[in-house]
């Protein structure tokens, strides 16, 4: 009972094995590649990034920059190498994907309390803590295993990653440098100054103007392109924090220019004129010699892709490294299973972590894997202390369980890491994956109608919290 047992080393997964060797617990890590890959998998690596490269806005002001920031002081290995390997990117956190991952398997692999298993689990141990962090692609029998063990029916999300091309084919005659809002943000400092960042290519996006004509000649083509013919079961509603391009084009021809391909924020230095409609490519690796779509998750056959896509202006004759893909994504029904530490509410042996538990996004999982890592260290710590004490010891024995209750370290509501466990665990009709958002977290007792400020204060005050949290548990 001296070990934890991690099954699954996407971002989640390996957060949480850090977490306890940290903790100088020991952890069997299993990862069936490269015996077995998923569909949206591609290298040997641990905590591939298989869709966006961002890890969204570092702003407190944002409720995924709040849970950085949380994330941070309480120690998480993965955001210290994220920054590590960042990429220009404005105020969001994006990464070098290769170099991510590249660091994280070897500062895994290196540390003496993890062994890293390369096989798929096909069975949950019943003698052993067991933290399940499949991911959303979890294997059909590994599916099988956790539908046996929570007794609750599974439910399904789809997710799509955006496609990526090669800087060098992007026609930079159409193509101007620029961040959203800079020019605004310009005014109260010095345009002058924007305009030499843009000059030097000093910003974070390639923005590529439509004007109406360009656009809906692009919708046209978009909307009647094919798609991959999906299975019956995958023909459920798809999740709106990721949902298709084509899909939310055919919600109506301005869609996307209120979403995606929006302009506003934009003037075209050339013209003086904010553009129809604007395509924004953000840096996807150290080199800057790729960028990906943003926005551009699709399920259109990768044919389509070359051919829609290539209709937008500055990228006729784009080289695409890598076709946007979609599938299958799988969460179980959180709100009946776990509790705030996505601990099994019936086997307090066995915890959950990332996107299988509902929590959508690269921090969020990671979060989610923090959480669970860091209690199951610390049931893994009362057991030793059973052996050690030459008492006999089991699974099921009710004075452990009764010192891990008292012990566990759950998170206030307050904080966003709090406020997404307490999410996954309030029962809930509806319940459907979260990313981290202001929505969840509770109600400032004050009424502050400006959003920034109120999401100051609230940022502020979660801090303050973790930071108290810290002190207090020797997190």
């Amino acid at each position: 009972m001296k070990e934890v047992i991690v099954i699954g080393g996407g971002l989640a997964g390996a957060e949480a094995a850090l977490q306890i060797a940290k903790r100088k617990i020991k952890a069997e890590l299993y990862e069936m590649k490269p015996e077995k890959f998923s569909d949206a998998h591609t290298n040997e690596n641990l905590a591939e990034i298989v869709c966006s490269n961002s890890f969204k806005s570092n702003l407190l002001t944002n409720a995924c920059g709040l849970l950085k920031e949380e994330l941070r002081l309480l120690g998480s290995e993965l955001i210290k190498i994220a920054d590590e390997v960042s990429v220009p990117s404005g105020q969001a956190l994006s990464v070098d994907r290769e170099k991510f991952s590249e660091k994280v398997t070897q500062k895994i692999e290196e540390n003496e309390y993890i062994k890293v298993i390369r096989k798929e689990m096909t069975q949950i141990p019943k003698d052993k803590i067991v933290i399940i962090a499949t991911g959303p692609l979890t294997s059909e029998k590994m599916y099988n295993e956790i539908l046996k063990l929570t007794g609750k029916e599974n439910l399904f999300f789809y997710d799509a990653a955006a496609p990526i091309v090669e800087k060098s084919s992007i026609n930079m005659d159409i193509a101007f440098w620029g961040d959203r809002y800079a020019q605004e943000r310009g005014k109260e400092e010095d345009v002058s100054i924007w305009k030499e960042r843009i000059k030097n290519q000093e910003a974070s996006y390639i923005n590529l103007p439509l004007n109406k004509e360009e656009y809906e000649k692009f919708y046209e083509e978009l909307v009647k392109a094919e798609v991959v013919t999906l299975h019956e079961f995958e023909k459920r509603e798809i999740f709106e924090g990721c949902m298709p391009l084509e899909i939310m084009a055919k919600r109506g021809e301005d869609t996307l220019r209120y979403g995606p391909l929006k302009p506003v924020g934009f003037t075209d230095l050339r013209t003086g004129r904010r553009p129809y409609a604007i395509v924004q490519l953000r840096q996807d690796n150290s080199e800057a010699t790729l960028y990906n779509l943003v926005g551009f998750q699709t399920n259109l056959k990768f044919g389509e892709q070359k051919r829609v896509f290539s209709l937008i202006p500055g990228l006729e004759n784009a080289n695409f490294v890598k076709y946007g893909v979609m599938h299958r994504n799988t969460f179980i029904n959180s709100t009946m299973i776990l509790d705030e530490t996505y601990n099994m509410k019936e086997n307090q042996n066995i915890f959950f972590a990332g996107q299988i538990t509902g929590v959508e996004g690269y921090v969020e999982s990671i979060s989610s894997g923090l959480v669970a890592g860091i209690n199951a260290t610390v049931l893994a710590y009362i057991y030793q202390k059973e052996e050690d004490s030459n008492n006999e010891v089991n699974i099921d024995n009710k004075k452990i369980l009764e010192q891990y209750n008292k012990k566990k370290i759950t998170f206030p509501k307050e904080t966003m890491i709090g406020a997404l466990s307490k999410y996954i665990s309030t029962e809930n009709d509806k319940f459907q994956p979260m990313n981290a958002n202001f929505g969840i977290v509770p109600e400032l007792k004050e009424k502050i109608k400006d959003k920034k400020e109120r999401y100051k204060m609230l940022s502020n005050t979660a801090i303050q919290i973790i930071k108290k949290v810290v002190e207090e548990k020797n997190v």
